[in-house]
């Protein structure tokens, strides 16, 4: 039987695949089919990567409580205490020291320092719609700016007062007066003699707390006078001084009394804020130019002096 030639046999392999196209694009539709599913195939890929980018952004409350869970304890499950706050410190990767704690624990209205509880937890990073480690470290930044905004500052500043304080005692020891004041004021120039003269009279047990009105006189201090001391009024920070405690004896007398007694005893405190308002006015006379108070530059004896012209002001200003 005669052999086929290579030049024939290549020949009829060429026509049989020929063939085999033209049947195949003579099959009705079968190109728009292709196509059909090409697209269909690529539409259900981007629509997985844009669910999937979804379940990212959206806040899930189950996985932060999941996420809280991870650092609590068996025999407490419900509170995060102080090993696993520092867990959680570093993995979001702050100082347990650094302000944004304390504004994380405002956003939480966490009650006792170095504790969330689970409650407190949800509340807070529902509002910051973080449900993960990562979506928090994306929000530092925006946590520290708040401080900014002075009405922000002030609100945080005291709110950090019944943070830190021991909830057995009414007012704030001075040794985390101190310690706090460094978080919240850290460039503040008169802070170092504040600290300074808060620790000396610690020692000598004469004030060893502060009190709220003393915290929050602090903050104004800070923000109205300046380094040199030039503008602060002694006879204003009297004058609030003796207002404040005449509420205070007004409240504690309201709620102590009973009747007409708590009545008259409050009246009788109006009166005596109205009569010692009217006094003030009336024997104000224009304040003198202010002098500044300049450090010496030269003897240590000059700065002792300095230095108790603060201490003064401070006790005058702080310590009622």
């Amino acid at each position: 039987m005669p052999r086929c030639s290579k030049r024939t046999r290549s020949g009829a392999g060429a026509g049989a695949g020929a063939g085999d196209v033209a049947g195949a694009a003579g099959v009705p539709g079968a190109t728009a089919i292709h196509h059909h599913h090409q697209q269909h195939k690529r539409s259900r890929n981007t629509s997985s990567r844009r669910h999937s980018k979804a379940e990212d952004t959206s806040f899930s409350a189950k996985k932060c409580i999941a996420w809280f869970k991870e650092y609590t304890t068996v025999s407490e499950p419900d509170v995060l205490g102080p090993e696993g706050m520092e867990k959680f410190c570093e993995d979001i990767g702050v100082d347990p020291e650094n302000v944004v704690m304390l504004v994380i624990a405002y956003k939480m209205g966490a009650k006792q320092m170095g504790y969330f509880t689970q409650e407190e937890w949800v509340k807070g990073l529902t509002e910051l719609q973080c449900d993960s480690v990562h979506k928090l470290q994306t929000k530092l930044d925006h946590l520290r700016s708040l401080l900014n905004d002075p009405y922000v500052f002030k609100a945080v500043y005291r709110y950090s007062y019944d943070f830190a304080r021991d909830k057995e005692q009414r007012s704030l020891d001075t040794a985390t007066a101190r310690a706090l004041l460094g978080v919240l004021l850290p460039r503040w120039a008169l802070r170092p003699a504040l600290a300074e003269f808060l620790a000396r009279e610690g020692l000598a047990r004469r004030y060893r707390v502060v009190n709220r009105d003393q915290w929050c006189n602090i903050l104004e201090f800070s923000r109205t006078v300046d380094t040199q001391l030039v503008h602060y009024d002694a006879d204003g920070a009297c004058q609030a001084r003796n207002a404040r405690r005449i509420r205070r004896m007004a409240a504690s007398g309201a709620r102590r009394g009973r009747g007409d007694a708590a009545r008259q005893l409050s009246s009788a405190a109006a009166t005596a804020l109205r009569r010692a308002a009217a006094a003030g006015s009336q024997s104000r006379r224009p304040p003198a130019p202010p002098q500044p108070i300049t450090e010496p530059p030269l003897t240590n004896a000059a700065r002792v002096g300095t230095r108790d012209i603060r201490y003064r002001i401070f006790e005058a200003s702080f310590c009622m």
